[in-house]
């Protein structure tokens, strides 16, 4: 059985708008998962390949910190603050001091320490530090409520549908939630827009104040499937989460657990899907930028018939065994083109694949 997605991408008439028809073949049959959600998603094209409740809302967990890390970076980015710069940690990020933190994952910071914002993104990365959060939270907006409202801006610009924060650090607290296919969003986001800090979620280990801690990730270790990122998380209200993103080549994957009954569930449930994705599917590119991709005739004009191409490139994740078999061809949406048409003037077309 075969189904259709339709893409819009803009061709050039110079140039033509368009939406693309793209026929679907019966679908790879879908691994089984043990999770409350879970979402694969090609992280070139943003598709979903496969997914279960993955627009559920369920509580985030540590997943959470995703979101706070991408506020800093984009703190960062608009040169409100720096990596260099120091942080001093104030009371509410102590743990002795802050009852919620009692058995949570911290990076063990006191009151007084001057910490640079570099070493607490990487304590939130690998350590999962709620401390470092906070401290964080403080420095970036003067305090955590205002944080959380920066983050759930942020919510907006990516248009996370089912995500609400209350908490920089993810521990439970009511009205707090997201979802799969929320997280696996985000989760693009930071891996395309995070270069200087995306490598930390790779790194295995971190030493702080004479402790090293281990990051939780356990498929960093695996070198069969190049795991180099993101995130676990655990409450007992959220089970245990996990996004693992790993490169196959020249594609990569997202895959996201949500509400698995153990650690080691979470990462076999994670790397189920990953290996599902590579084995089955390749992201193609379909059409490239500056591309000439067919040509019309045109009525009234100087010339009979003018050019059409791609203002962008245009990639497609599709099952291999159909890769080879590929084609596009594209049905004027009007019957005649008329001039005047000027360079890059967009026109409606639809294309099928």
């Amino acid at each position: 059985m075969k189904g259709r997605l339709f893409i819009a991408v803009s061709l050039l008439a110079s140039s033509v708008s368009c939406a693309f028809a793209v026929d679907l073949p019966a679908t790879v049959a879908p691994p089984s998962i043990q999770a409350g959600s879970w979402v694969l998603m090609d992280y070139t094209t943003g598709q979903v390949l496969t997914a279960g409740n993955e627009h559920q809302q369920r509580n985030p967990a540590s997943l959470t910190k995703l979101m706070t890390g991408y506020v800093v970076d984009r703190a960062i980015d608009s040169h409100r603050i720096t990596f260099d710069d120091i942080v001093t940690v104030g009371k509410d990020a102590w743990a002795k001091g802050n009852p919620v933190f009692d058995g949570s994952s911290l990076m063990f910071l006191k009151p007084g320490d001057r910490v640079s914002v570099r070493d607490l993104s990487r304590g939130l990365i690998v350590d999962s530090g709620n401390d470092a959060c906070v401290a964080l939270a403080d420095y970036v907006a003067g305090g955590q409520p205002q944080f959380v409202a920066l983050m759930n801006q942020y919510v907006e610009k990516l248009h996370l549908r089912d995500t609400h924060f209350e908490t920089v650090h993810g521990l439970d607290a009511p009205g707090q939630h997201s979802s799969a296919y929320d997280l696996a969003v985000l989760s693009r986001a930071i891996i395309h827009g995070e270069p200087d800090v995306y490598h930390m979620y790779s790194q295995k280990s971190l030493t702080w104040n004479g402790i090293t801690q281990q990051n939780r990730n356990g498929l960093l270790w695996d070198k069969t499937m190049n795991v180099d990122g993101l995130k676990t998380g655990h409450t007992s209200g959220a089970g245990f989460n996990l996004i693992a993103s790993a490169v196959d080549g020249q594609r990569r994957l997202i895959a996201v657990v949500m509400g698995a009954d153990s650690p080691k569930g979470r990462e076999q449930q994670a790397a189920k899907l990953l290996h599902w994705g590579q084995q089955n599917f390749d992201t193609v590119q379909v059409l490239q930028k500056g591309q000439k991709v067919g040509t019309e005739r045109i009525w009234y004009g100087d010339k009979e018939q003018i050019k059409l191409g791609t203002d962008q490139d245009f990639w497609l994740a599709l099952p291999k065994a159909e890769v080879s078999r590929i084609k596009a061809k594209y049905v004027l949406d009007k019957k005649d083109l008329e001039a005047p048409i000027a360079a890059n003037q967009r026109v409606w077309r639809d294309f099928t694949v």
